[in-house]
Formats: structure tokens, C-alpha cells, sequence
């Protein structure tokens, strides 16, 4: 077995292949297009294991490299500290070392989700771009009419009818704004509808439609939240257990222990951000449409701290998703459950 390591950049790629005793085989460095990698892979000996580290362009070398190798590992970043922390770093040294990882099975390995997920979860990153930039817009149409002193509704502004109303009747709106707020107005409405098609477009499509249907009868969570959780979670099987699953989520604080002293940090940053947001989102909802949900987040307040509470309602929200992903049915209510089996 031979064991390649790859040091993936935008134009070029470092390589280094060496033998299960760890004796280098060939390194050297390759364009970063398709041609030149298919030059590359007939140079190289049969059974071989290839790892990279997780970069923008990962992906598409990943899809590439996959049905010519035995296996195609990538690493995570933040724990290739072998690579951050040393003295002497290169191209041709982080080669060898990712080799060498990959040959003492000390290749700290990330999660790299299936070619159609990615397609799909590009899409919905673009979506998210939309939204900011969507927000910008607003943001600007305010910052304009705070700036030449306009008085306006707050809570109504972005309303169409709203707007235009203010537009036509509102003398205090200068003729050097109206053309920049016309313009702003203008860029706000095509962005939402952008919005509005990326994300029909993800619920219409047949990979995800039913799962997302599941997923939806699990009290708070909505189209948004169904779509990064099916999207950023893709395979559920890969958490063993729901721990694992909270922890990914971010929905839990870091553990220092030493001897027999125990410490529990903040929230870790090491987490899926986007997630864990729409989570926290969904948690503050959800007491509102289930009756269990109202108890955990009524017990939890009780001691005093409303965000605890709101974190341990995103804990149990998780719980059931990943329920309705296992069993691949629709969520059923404690209560309602109950009286099913009675009868």
C-alpha cells in the first residue's frame, strides 16, 4: 500500500508518495487542474490511500481523485497541529506530514458529505449571500431617511405599499434621496424573490422533499431550519449517538478535566455556526407549539437563567430530529403517542 499526501493550494499541488516503512516514493509538485491530474494518476503505484487537507478547493479534487484510489481521506484543519505548529513549514513538508498521517493512522479525519449534498448546500450558501445582502439594502434605506432627517414607521418601512405611500405623500423625503431609495427598494424586491426561488427549488427537489416534509412536524422547526439541518447534517448515521449530534450542533459547553477536577467552559466554538443559530432560533418557538418543550423550558427558567433554558429546548428539539431521521417517520407528540398505544 502506498500513501499519498497532498498539499492542495489554488494553482498548484504538493505531493508526496510514500510506502507502508515510510520511505518516499516520489514528491513533487502538479498543476491544480483536472488534466494534469489525470497525467499525475497513471504515474503512480496500484493500491493506494490519499489524504488532503479540507480547503475551498477540496471538493472537487476530492470527486476526482475519488474512483482511482482505494481510499480518499480529507483532515481537519484545526487538529492537523502536527502541520500549524511546526518550526520549518512548506508545500513539500506538509505533503510528507499529511503521508505520514495517513500511514500511522494519525489522520485527524472531518466528515465529507456526498457530491449531491454539496450541490445542493451551495446553493443554499447562496441563498444565505442573498439574505445579507438583502439586509444591506434595508439597512441602507434607513441609514438614507435617518440621515436627511425623514420620519417614518419603523415596523412598516420595507412594506411595498408602505414605501411607495411614503414616497408619494411624504414631503420631508429630499429629491437627492428618492432616486437612491428607489434604487435600494428596487434591489430589495428582486432579492427576495431570488430568495423565495432558491429556496422552493431546494423543497421541490426529490433528494430532499420528503425528508424535509419529515422533518417539518418536529414542533418549531420550519423550511429554513429543515433545509440547513438536512444540508449541513446530510448523512445523520455518521453521529453514533444524540451527544454527538448536540455537540456538532454547538448546543453544549467545553470540557477541561484534570485528575479528579472537572471544569465546564462557554459554549465551544468549535461548531456548525449555521446550525446551531437557526437551532437556537427554532428553540425560542417551539415551547409555544409543544406542551413538553413549555415544561423543559418552564423547569429550566426556574432556575434562573432564560438562556439555559432556551438551550436546553434547541437539546431536545435536536433529540427528535435526529428520532424522525432514524426512524424515518413523522414526529408523533408524547401525548398523542401514548394514547395511540393505549388504544
Amino acid at each position: 500500500m502506498y500513501y499519498i499526501g497532498l498539499d492542495v493550494h489554488k494553482r498548484t499541488i504538493s505531493y508526496c508518495v510514500k510506502d507502508a516503512a515510510g520511505h518516499v516514493h516520489s514528491e513533487g509538485k502538479i498543476g491544480s487542474t483536472r488534466r494534469e491530474l489525470d497525467a499525475w494518476i497513471k504515474t503512480l503505484p496500484q493500491l493506494r490511500m490519499t489524504a488532503m487537507e479540507a480547503t475551498i478547493f477540496t471538493g472537487w479534487i476530492y470527486d476526482h481523485l475519488l474512483p482511482h484510489a482505494e481510499k480518499v481521506k480529507v483532515a481537519h484543519p484545526l487538529m492537523l497541529r502536527a502541520i500549524a505548529a511546526s518550526k520549518k513549514k512548506n508545500d513539500r513538508i506538509d505533503a510528507g506530514k499529511l503521508a505520514d498521517c495517513l500511514r500511522c493512522d494519525f489522520l485527524p479525519e472531518c466528515h465529507m458529505a456526498t457530491r449531491e449534498i454539496r450541490d445542493r448546500r451551495r446553493t443554499l450558501r447562496y441563498r444565505n449571500l442573498v439574505i445579507k445582502q438583502m439586509v444591506q439594502m434595508k439597512n441602507r434605506v434607513s441609514g438614507l431617511r435617518m440621515e436627511t432627517g425623514v420620519s417614518y414607521n419603523k415596523r412598516r418601512l420595507h412594506k411595498v405599499g408602505y414605501f411607495a405611500e411614503l414616497m408619494r405623500t411624504n414631503k420631508e423625503v429630499q429629491e437627492s434621496i428618492r432616486p437612491l431609495l428607489q434604487l435600494s427598494r428596487d434591489r430589495i424586491s428582486r432579492s427576495q424573490k431570488l430568495e423565495y426561488a432558491l429556496v422552493s427549488s431546494l423543497e421541490r427537489d426529490p433528494l430532499l422533499q420528503e425528508r424535509l416534509r419529515r422533518l417539518r412536524t418536529v414542533p418549531g422547526v420550519g423550511p429554513i431550519t429543515a433545509l440547513r439541518w438536512a444540508l449541513k447534517i446530510g448523512d445523520y448515521t455518521r453521529f453514533s449517538s444524540i451527544k454527538q449530534a448536540i455537540s456538532y450542533c454547538g448546543l453544549c459547553g467545553e470540557e477541561k478535566s484534570s485528575a479528579d477536577k472537572v471544569m465546564r467552559m462557554p459554549i465551544s466554538k468549535q461548531r456548525n455556526k449555521h446550525i446551531q443559530r437557526v437551532l437556537i432560533e427554532a428553540a425560542k418557538l417551539a415551547p409555544r407549539q409543544s406542551h413538553e418543550l413549555a415544561l423543559i423550558h418552564a423547569r429550566e427558567l426556574e432556575r434562573g437563567n432564560r438562556n439555559r433554558a432556551t438551550l436546553a429546548v434547541a437539546r431536545k428539539v435536536v433529540c427528535y430530529m435526529l428520532a424522525v431521521e432514524r426512524r424515518q417517520q413523522d414526529f408523533v407528540p408524547a401525548e398523542e403517542f401514548s394514547r395511540r398505544v393505549a388504544a
